[in-house]
């Protein structure tokens, strides 16, 4: 059982706040979109006709389903799915994990929803047990590379991601013959973890974040006396503070859309160039077989910028519609009545400072000026993020390592849009908030004083406040 001593914390909590009623806590669920900007663009976007006009072919390309051939060629010869949007779609395009892969005029089983998409259809893939009614979209990954006799080697780290298909047997795919990863037998060895897509609103706001604020925050919450740290991970090239993905991994918006499109859809781009084996395959064999090479056709990369072309469309990239796209996305907007009332979220929001939680949830940070259209400069971001990774001890460590984070450091989620998400924490194991919290505590991690006051100081009404605060952002 948690304990801590800190009465300075009680003696606050009684000074700011009147015990609420002693009822059952919930969580209040996924908060109604009326009213809500997820997925649209800023402001000043939709005020300018050639921003807007990139802002919507970003939208039509992040929906576009990907083939090996033909008019959108480039799929596989691994991948995961077939659409930025098929992962990023709850509530909106640009959004996370929607509760299952839905595709038109079929059911919602989800076997018959990768059938019909032509993920599976005329392949030899079969169904990851991971993939189940109700989701999450799971990507999956082997933390260790495997011994001779099926275990973990826990001294080969691994980490990479395992694409959960092929295009073997597809009638476009030529002769290209490649196993699944096997999935099972990683189970069997305790040897698979999984990640859920990441929200991508507000993220030009994020990217516009100077380097010297976040420090500067960083500076301003050392001093807390709740056993936080934290750190932040670095680009390995020129050493700035990178900020997308779970562990911070990536340092900009296009080295994230263009390793997703490798990793995620099997296409080459211009920032990664060549077919992607597993890691196995590149690191341990012999790479991809010489028959599943350039299965478009069309030479490498297969996503490139046009010189011939004559709009938004034709001229750029892919991989730049991703990242201008996801720039453009304002960040959601919160309710100041749902859930509970306006009374009841702000007693919330004070409490969520009050017992530590703003330590890492930093509520809002500025942005530096823009060049790329007015809404992204000197402005207010409500993001709930210190962008640092933070130790979450045993409980959340999934023992891959990425950058400068190791397997048990994570990037603070920011929190903009919470109300709106089905799955939470990194692997999509939590559908509610009480749950979610409940896994901060953890050997070795850093929010284990906050969450323990969260347990132990708050009266079931406090804690009541604190959830309706959150599912109003």
């Amino acid at each position: 059982m948690k304990t801590i001593e800190f009465a300075w914390v009680y003696a606050l909590l009684v000074a700011l706040f009147f015990p609420g009623m002693a009822f059952a806590q919930t969580d209040p669920g996924v908060r109604s979109t009326t009213g809500v900007n997820a997925g649209q663009p800023l402001a000043s976007v939709t005020a300018n006709a050639n921003d807007l006009a990139f802002f919507q072919a970003g939208l039509e390309q992040f929906n576009e389903h990907q083939t090996v051939k033909g008019d959108n060629p480039g799929l596989g010869p691994r991948f995961n799915l077939d659409s930025c949007g098929a992962c990023h779609s709850q509530p909106a395009p640009g959004g996370t994990s929607p509760a299952s892969l839905i595709f038109p005029n079929v059911g919602s089983n989800p076997q018959s929803q990768v059938i019909a998409s032509g993920l599976v259809s005329g392949s030899t893939n079969t169904i990851p047990f991971f993939v189940v009614a109700n989701g999450p979209v799971r990507e999956a990954r082997f933390p260790f590379f495997f011994n001779a006799n099926g275990t973990a080697n826990i001294n080969a780290p691994n980490g990479g991601v395992e694409d959960l298909f092929t295009v073997t047997g597809r009638a476009d795919a030529g002769a290209c013959t490649l196993q699944q990863p096997s999935f099972t037998a990683a189970r069997a060895a305790n040897n698979i973890i999984f990640r859920i897509p990441t929200p991508t609103f507000g993220t030009g706001l994020m990217a516009n974040i100077d380097d010297s604020t976040l420090l500067a925050n960083h500076t301003t919450q050392a001093t807390n006396r709740l056993g936080i740290g934290g750190t932040f991970n670095h680009n390995g090239n020129d050493g700035t503070i990178s900020r997308y993905g779970w562990k911070a991994q990536n340092k900009s918006l296009m080295i994230f859309a263009g390793e997703a499109y490798n990793v995620e859809m099997g296409i080459s781009n211009e920032l990664f160039t060549q077919d992607r084996p597993l890691p196995g395959e590149d690191q341990l064999g012999s790479g991809l077989p010489a028959n599943c090479l350039n299965l478009a056709g069309t030479g490498y990369p297969e996503d490139i910028t046009h010189s011939d072309g004559t709009d938004a469309h034709t001229v750029t990239s892919d991989t730049a519609l991703f990242s201008v796209f996801m720039q453009f996305l304002d960040q959601p907007t919160p309710s100041a009545t749902v859930p509970g009332g306006a009374a009841s979220i702000s007693r919330g929001r004070a409490l969520f400072s009050a017992v530590g939680c703003a330590v890492c949830h930093t509520p809002s940070l500025t942005t530096q000026p823009s060049h790329l259209t007015a809404g992204l400069g000197d402005a207010t971001a409500n993001l709930f993020s210190d962008i640092e990774i933070h130790h979450m001890g045993a409980t959340l460590a999934d023992n891959v390592s990425q950058g400068g984070a190791g397997g048990d450091q994570f990037r603070t989620a920011p929190l903009w849009g919470l109300g709106q998400r089905i799955f939470f924490l990194h692997d999509g194991r939590a559908t509610d908030l009480l749950a979610a919290i409940e896994a901060h505590e953890g050997n070795g991690g850093e929010a284990n004083i906050v969450e323990a006051i969260f347990d132990q100081l708050l009266t079931p009404g406090q804690q009541q406040d604190m959830l309706n605060f959150l599912r109003s952002l």
